[in-house]
């Protein structure tokens, strides 16, 4: 319903002067949307952008008003409580992106191009943010997942099947570039491509213990985790070989405690284990608890695509694309959409770019720091 709504009146829709490229799903939980987030960050990064990464934050302990800077492009600026798990796991792993929490993911793009001088932003958990346009929609998802599905609360879905014909590419999570075709096909969506996961070599959580290269392969190892899908998080350790004797699953999100960090001891003793692993996502919110009485070690996940270069072209199209029709005719979008650009918002001439920001939305005067 939100989504015929949107499309009814396309003047609502608000959009940033910067290319937009929105990654999300159309699954609750566990699609592996957050690695391809990341993946394309750095690309970005590598091709001399300056991206910044827009999420709404879910999971902070301290939602406060206005725009959290989580990352400004040379460093990680705010903590745990207020940035989320997931925006500080990302601000970590992309070094160079600029990373801003808020609902309002309108006014945290305007800030990322005003004040951190973004030049093009990675819409985090986009597809059902309808109200800013976007450039490019990547739908993550993995064989069967939204064909076989059906819509909250009966299944998993956040949409009916139809809305993932409004994606303009498919990542496939676990599939072949043969196998991404064919289900994009089923879903109506013009360009695919596969993606597999693997895990990279364990990284100590502190400067205590042995580091990774001082790991046997025969240790055994218990698992922790507080995601939407720990168990694929454990395939996935198994899967690399290691031996996995033992597990403890928190809810996602979850904010560790003295106590859970007792419990965690304790089976991971009954288990005869010599080492924990935990993922990326866990490790944040690990960190701040300090000295742990045990040896850990995050995780971390990496994506492989294929083929492997076809969504960083479309990236790279979509970019030149969108930057030579705003040139011509500025506030359009480079890919057809149903939504057309805001027409109550007045220009303001900033470093000689003309920039379609509604005058109520405006940050105010800003320094450095962790919310603006």
């Amino acid at each position: 319903m939100r989504r015929r709504a949107a499309e009814r009146h396309p003047e609502r829709q608000r959009r940033l002067s910067r290319p937009v490229i929105s990654i999300g799903n159309l699954s609750v939980g566990g699609t592996g949307k957050t690695p391809i987030v990341a993946a394309i960050a750095s690309w970005l990064v590598e091709q001399g952008e300056r991206p910044s990464i827009l999420s709404r934050g879910y999971g902070r302990a301290n939602e406060m008003p206005g725009v959290v800077v989580v990352s400004d492009g040379a460093g990680v600026r705010a903590r745990l409580a207020e940035s989320g798990d997931e925006p500080l796991m990302l601000a970590h792993a992309v070094p160079g992106a600029r990373f801003c929490v808020c609902a309002d993911r309108y006014l945290a793009g305007t800030l990322a191009e005003r004040v951190l001088g973004a030049t093009v932003h990675v819409l985090d958990d986009g597809f059902q943010h309808l109200e800013l346009a976007r450039d490019l929609d990547v739908l993550v998802t993995r064989r069967g997942e939204i064909t076989s599905g059906r819509v909250l609360p009966m299944g998993r879905l956040r949409e009916p099947i139809d809305a993932a014909a409004r994606a303009h590419f498919a990542v496939v999570m676990d599939a072949t570039a043969d196998e991404a075709r064919d289900e994009a096909w089923l879903l109506g969506i013009g360009e695919s491509c596969g993606a597999t996961r693997r895990i990279g070599a364990p990284i100590a959580l502190t400067n205590s213990g042995t580091v990774a290269s001082e790991l046997s392969p025969d240790a055994r190892v218990f698992l922790v985790a507080g995601i939407a899908n720990p168990e694929r998080f454990a395939g996935d350790v198994r899967g690399a070989g290691w031996n996995v004797v033992g597990e403890c699953w928190f809810r996602d999100h979850h904010r560790f405690t003295a106590a859970d960090i007792a419990r965690v001891r304790d089976a991971a003793s009954r288990a005869d284990a010599s080492l924990v692993f935990t993922t990326e996502k866990d490790a944040v919110r690990l960190e701040p608890l300090g000295a742990l009485p045990f040896a850990i070690y995050r995780v971390p996940l990496q994506v492989a695509f294929d083929p492997p270069r076809v969504l960083f072209d479309r990236l790279r199209a979509t970019m030149a694309a969108t930057a030579k029709l705003r040139a011509d005719s500025p506030g359009k979008s480079a890919v057809p959409t149903p939504f057309s650009p805001d027409r109550n918002a007045v220009p303001a001439e900033t470093d000689g770019v003309e920039r379609a920001t509604p005058a109520s939305r405006l940050p105010p005067a800003a320094s450095r720091g962790d919310r603006w």
